[in-house]
């Protein structure tokens, strides 16, 4: 039997929970390749494939993808250190 789940946090989420993330930085090799390495670090956390996506005139890159975090305290982390990279100029 496995256990209730936590109650919402202030922003509704329910922990555990699967949180579709949206990274938006610019057009380079480096920027998926980092976020990726980040998310990866623990096991399990990517939750299906990721999906890139260019912005109109090619500057800009968006990647979606959902990762499965335990806490809002690993979430907040996670953030964290995608921005720490310098390469994230916007996280949704």
């Amino acid at each position: 039997m496995s256990e209730p789940a936590a109650p919402p946090d202030a922003t509704g989420l329910e922990f555990p929970c699967a949180y579709p993330l949206k990274l938006i930085g610019r057009r380079t090799p480096e920027f998926p390749e980092r976020m990726l390495a980040i998310i990866q670090r623990r096991p399990g956390r990517l939750a299906g494939e990721p999906a890139e996506r260019l912005s109109r005139d090619g500057t800009f890159l968006s990647l979606a993808v959902t990762v499965n975090v335990e806490t809002r305290a690993e979430l907040d982390a996670l953030f964290r250190e995608l921005h720490a990279t310098g390469l994230v100029l916007f996280a949704l």
